[in-house]
């Protein structure tokens, strides 16, 4: 005999091959179609109005286009005798889930009547499928009769077998009457239902209509309050605009250059003053302060605006051009409407005429004071040889006094008695270029005091601290001189 032998592995039986399984599975599909070509009834898939959606087998014994439009619905296409059971199974399928199971029916096809078996069910749900109804058509065992004549039909039947047919034909027309007024009910209780459904839509579609008429109300109150306060903002702009116009010009005005600044020292805006110490342009505007060029001498504004942020106290110092001209410069911070630190102003005040006046000033008060403590005669005259200061041995030695001295031009007061053409000399030609002479003897007939030798000695001092060039000049009589040819 043949013996059996063990698989090598120790995993238990062999498994087949996969050719082995690809046979098995065609011969599987191939045994399924056979049986659902032989046993399988002839079937139509439809949807719950009964449009045709899948056909299978030959239902032509059943089913047949009908005349006129064409139309997919199995009820239209039923043969004479199927369409009112037909019609009666899927509506009670589809609206109550009732199905028909093996209805047998008589169906007129070619002129012949076959016993048929109907059956109709819902099939279950799939997913991404819309609900389907399965109707089957099955021939039953008989032989198809010959479709009697009117004539035949009312002379040969027996009468029991005619009054069965009717009682018959009378029950299934009372069956479908009951059908038909059971949709219609069901239709009636939907159509009152969907009534009072609309209705409540209604209701509320009017009480939403009432919401809107008192929004729209609100809206349109809230719209004139809104057109009130947008004219009285317009007011108010108008008095802004004003208002820096008056601001714009004040600050134009006064001439006083302000430069303000943020926490982080960037320029917000500055005036047209302020263009004579920073070299500032429109375009500046949202620079640091640090990158503008200042004109002011020894002055690092930046550190000084950062140590009064710092601080918040307020800083004021003199500051000098490269021109001479002098600023009195102050920093202060910069306070909201709410007293909060926003920033740093800076302020430019052009206080040349005042420092030059103090200047002059104290020049006069230095020249005085000097010019006082000599015993000869001493003049201080400034760069324009006009009389600052005179001691009091000038006053005693020609008779003059400080009101008709000082402030006259040097070769003009006392009646022009020293409008002498060597003192011209002197003083315009030879003392800017030496800045010294000493002990020059000079004759001249004085008005009232006669001929006089004098002997006269100039110093050219440089100005300081704002104080211009003087000239200090010395005069001693050093006796009369003889009378001189008029």
């Amino acid at each position: 005999g043949i013996g059996l032998r063990w698989a090598a592995t120790s995993g238990g039986l062999t498994q087949p091959p996969p050719l082995q399984k690809a046979k098995e599975s065609q011969l599987s599909d191939l045994t399924k179609r056979t049986l659902l070509q032989l046993f399988a009834p002839a079937a139509v898939v439809t949807d719950l109005q009964g449009n045709l959606m899948y056909v299978h087998g030959e239902t032509g014994k059943f089913l047949r286009p009908a005349p006129g439009q064409p139309s997919n619905n199995v009820v239209a296409m039923a043969r004479e005798g199927l369409a009112r059971e037909l019609r009666e199974a899927l509506h009670q399928a589809a609206l109550q889930n009732l199905p028909t199971l093996n209805r047998s029916l008589n169906v007129k096809t070619n002129g012949h009547t076959q016993p048929v078996s109907l059956s109709v069910r819902l099939l279950p749900e799939v997913e991404g499928l819309q609900s389907a109804l399965l109707v089957s058509f099955q021939e039953l065992p008989g032989a198809a009769s010959a479709a009697p004549t009117r004539k035949s039909r009312r002379g040969g039947l027996p009468e029991t077998q005619r009054v069965q047919e009717i009682e018959h034909e009378l029950a299934n027309a009372k069956e479908t009457l009951t059908v038909m007024l059971e949709g219609q009910q069901a239709s009636n209780e939907e159509l009152q239902s969907t009534n009072e459904e609309l209705q409540s839509t209604n209701e509320e579609l009017q009480s939403t209509n009432e919401e809107l008429e008192t929004s729209k109300e609100e809206l349109q109150s809230v719209n004139e309050e809104l057109v009130t306060v947008n004219a009285e903002l317009q007011i108010k702009i108008e008095q802004m605009a004003g208002m820096q116009d008056d601001m714009k010009n004040l600050l134009d005005n006064i001439r006083l250059g302000t430069v303000f600044l943020d926490r982080q020292l960037i320029i917000r805006r500055f005036t047209r003053d302020a263009t004579r110490v920073f070299r500032l342009v429109a375009t500046d505007v949202g620079r640091a302060l640090a990158d503008i060029r200042c004109e002011l001498q020894g002055a690092d504004l930046p550190a000084v605006a950062q140590t009064v942020l710092d601080s918040l106290v307020p800083i004021e110092h003199e500051f000098c051009t490269a021109a001479g001209v002098w600023y009195l410069t102050r920093i202060q911070p910069y306070r909201t409407v709410d007293n909060v630190i926003d920033g740093v102003v800076l302020t430019f005040a052009d206080v040349t005429e005042r420092v030059h006046a103090i200047a002059a000033r104290k020049a006069a008060e230095l020249a005085q004071a000097i010019v006082d403590t000599v015993n000869k005669a001493l003049i201080v005259l400034d760069a324009e040889l006009r009389v600052i200061a005179a001691n009091r041995a000038f006053y005693r030695e020609f008779n003059g006094t400080p009101a008709a001295t000082v402030g006259f031009a040097f070769f003009e007061f006392a009646m022009h008695q020293f409008d002498v053409p060597l003192l011209h000399d002197w003083l315009e030609n030879e003392l800017p270029r030496e800045r010294l002479f000493e002990r020059r003897v000079l004759e001249h007939n004085f008005a009232g005091l006669g001929v006089r030798r004098l002997q006269v000695s100039a110093r050219r001092l440089d100005g300081q601290a704002g104080i211009g060039d003087l000239v200090l000049l010395s005069i001693e009589s050093i006796g009369a001189a003889s009378e001189m040819p008029q």
